[in-house]
């Protein structure tokens, strides 16, 4: 699943991140690799995404958010 088709509040991992190649050395750079833990912390409905990735915060529009594909984790599966 994309990145802003995830629930606020759970945590999911990177699979893979399909943006162009200067977004993506920034999201690296950032911490944003693959099999990184993201925890989604609040979405608009424009796409926008605010995620929790490494102890920092960061905000990405719905173009970012698109490129970024996510699993859920075992807690998650887990839980429900």
């Amino acid at each position: 699943m994309k990145l802003y088709e995830g629930t606020v509040g759970q945590t999911y991992i990177v699979r893979s991140v399909v943006v162009d190649d200067t977004i993506t050395r920034r999201l690296e750079a950032l911490g944003v690799n693959e099999l990184t833990p993201v925890t989604i912390l609040n979405k608009k409905g424009s796409g926008s995404v605010i995620l929790k990735v490494r102890g920092t915060r960061l905000a990405v529009g719905r173009r970012i958010s698109e490129g970024i594909q996510i699993e859920e984790t075992d807690q998650n599966r887990k839980e429900r």
